[in-house]
Parts: structure tokens; C-alpha cells; sequence
């Protein structure tokens, strides 16, 4: 049988990164906190905690820090009081959703503690699979196994680039031999955007010519100030749209990216309040189009 004050402590070592961290919020030594990672570890029989700096969790450490969070998270919903440091809803997010709407739902169910993890919308369903998120933002419409798939709307995205790179890259119209010369941005190199964009206007191109930004706020920027082209999400981009500042590269391109929200049905009920918040801030930010571009 588990030992919770154990686990108690492996999750918060994980949680914090640091032994001595982990001390200081539970309140005891570090040597303590030592003693029961090691008691933990022999009663499982498998290393928990990779030491380091950050420290990080083995694959089983992880798994039994996230049964912790999901026990405290059961309890809390049972008794109706407040959701203590272990009840921390883990989620999978694309980058795109978290900096445009989905803080704004999560901050009507401020009764937990968040732990948003980002990943790209292709592969946020894969943290759900293997059962290290309680629930995922994704354009995946199929869910895991034991999962429910829940069709939140489709996210707008729009080709565009400053008028100063348009013209410099564009100059005789955008077409199969210019977008292949001319620098694009990408997320990171899970990001397809740009290649399914391309794809479905131009056909197959493999361009590697590429700069590689790793923010949604510093991707738009990049576009704006003429480091390349880029998928940009409309509710980003529609000031800039409206004055000038960017433009879109093909009128009538714009890619619709359905987004799902697929959570285990084992927690149904503890996540139903996050689900209705995720529902109702989706249908105001996002679009219900009969023809949704899944990739």
C-alpha cells in the first residue's frame, strides 16, 4: 500500500524541481524529505526522482505524482472544500489557445491549481493518452481510449506578413516559386501550419529556408516586423489587419483548425465544471464552420 505523506513529497519535489524546496513547503528538513523519496523508491522498487537541477520524475515517479493529483482532486470535488497544493488539474493546451481564450475559462473555475502543460494542437492528445494530463485542448477529433472528445470550434489562422516583406519576396505575386524562396516562421518543428497551408494553395513544397519562433506573441511580431510569413491566429492579428501593419498574403486563404476539448470519463464529473467554462469561452472566441480543416 501507498504511503500518501510519500507521495505527498515526490510530488512536490517534481512540482518545485528542488529537495530543498520541497522542504521548505512541507514544512520539514531536507534530509527528511531525502528519507522519504528513498523510502518511497525502495517500496516501489524503481528510481522516482532523476536528481538534477531542475530534479525531474522517472516515468513511474511521474505517473504516481499525477495518481496524487488525481486522488486529491476526487477528494476535493467529494467533500466540497477548497483543493489543496496536491489537487493540481494538469491539462494539455496549444500554445495559440493559451494566449488567446483559454486562460479567460480557466480563471471561472479558480477552485483549483492549474498545471498547463503546451504542446502542439497535433500532439496535446498524446499527454491525455498516456495519462499524464486530466484533460487536452487538440485538433485530434478521435479521443484515447476511455476518453470523451468534445468539438469546441475551429480557430482561424491567417497567412500573413508585414507590406515591407511582401514586397520585397512578392513583388510579381505570391506563387509556387516565390513562397518556396521566401523565409517563413514556424512554432517549432511540430508546427505544420504553414506546410498544410502551403500545401492546399501551391501543392508540395519542402522548404527549409525557415526562422524558428517559439512564442505566440513573439510569432506575431516576427511577421509584423518583416522576419517572415506565418500562420498568425485571427484574434491576434486583426488590429494589425485592419491598419496595414499586416496583410494577408492569399485573400480567401484563411485555415480553419477544428479544436476539440477530450478529457477521461473516469473524471467526468470533477472536470464538468473546466468543461462548461471551456464550451461557453470557446463559442465566444472561436468559429462554428460547416467546413473545418482538420490536420
Amino acid at each position: 500500500m501507498l504511503d500518501y505523506t510519500q507521495l505527498e513529497t515526490l510530488a512536490a519535489v517534481l512540482r518545485l524541481g528542488s529537495f530543498d524546496l520541497a522542504a521548505a513547503q512541507l514544512n520539514i528538513t531536507q534530509s527528511a524529505v531525502s528519507q522519504r523519496i528513498r523510502q518511497l523508491e525502495e517500496h516501489v522498487g524503481a528510481p522516482l526522482v532523476q536528481r538534477g537541477s531542475p530534479c525531474t520524475g522517472t516515468e513511474i515517479g511521474n505517473r504516481l505524482a499525477r495518481h496524487l493529483q488525481e486522488v486529491a482532486l476526487l477528494e476535493a470535488r467529494v467533500t466540497g472544500k477548497a483543493a489543496g497544493p496536491a489537487a493540481r488539474m494538469r491539462i494539455a493546451v496549444n500554445a495559440d489557445s493559451l494566449a488567446t481564450w483559454v486562460l479567460e475559462a480557466l480563471a471561472q473555475v479558480p477552485d483549483h491549481l492549474y498545471d498547463v502543460v503546451v504542446d502542439d494542437q497535433d500532439h496535446s492528445a498524446e499527454w491525455l493518452k498516456r495519462g499524464e494530463v486530466s484533460a487536452a485542448i487538440t485538433s485530434v477529433a478521435n479521443p484515447p481510449r476511455g476518453c470523451e472528445s468534445i468539438p469546441l470550434g475551429a480557430m482561424r489562422y491567417v497567412a500573413s506578413a508585414s507590406p515591407k516583406y511582401v514586397q520585397k519576396h512578392f513583388q510579381n505575386g505570391v506563387d509556387k516559386s516565390s513562397i518556396e524562396s521566401a523565409p517563413f516562421l514556424v512554432f517549432n518543428r511540430k508546427d505544420k501550419l504553414q506546410s498544410t497551408w502551403i500545401k492546399q494553395n501551391f501543392g508540395i513544397i519542402h522548404s527549409t529556408y525557415f526562422h524558428q519562433i517559439p512564442s505566440t506573441q513573439g510569432f506575431v511580431e516576427a511577421a509584423r516586423l518583416g522576419l517572415g510569413w506565418g500562420m498568425n491566429p485571427h484574434g491576434l492579428v486583426d488590429n494589425y489587419l485592419a491598419s496595414g501593419e499586416l496583410v494577408r498574403l492569399v485573400a480567401g486563404s484563411d485555415l480553419h483548425v477544428s479544436l476539440f476539448w477530450q478529457h477521461s470519463r473516469l473524471f467526468s464529473d470533477m472536470l464538468s465544471p473546466l468543461t462548461d467554462a471551456i464550451r461557453a469561452v470557446a463559442k465566444e472566441n472561436l468559429e462554428n464552420v460547416d467546413k473545418l480543416v482538420i490536420i
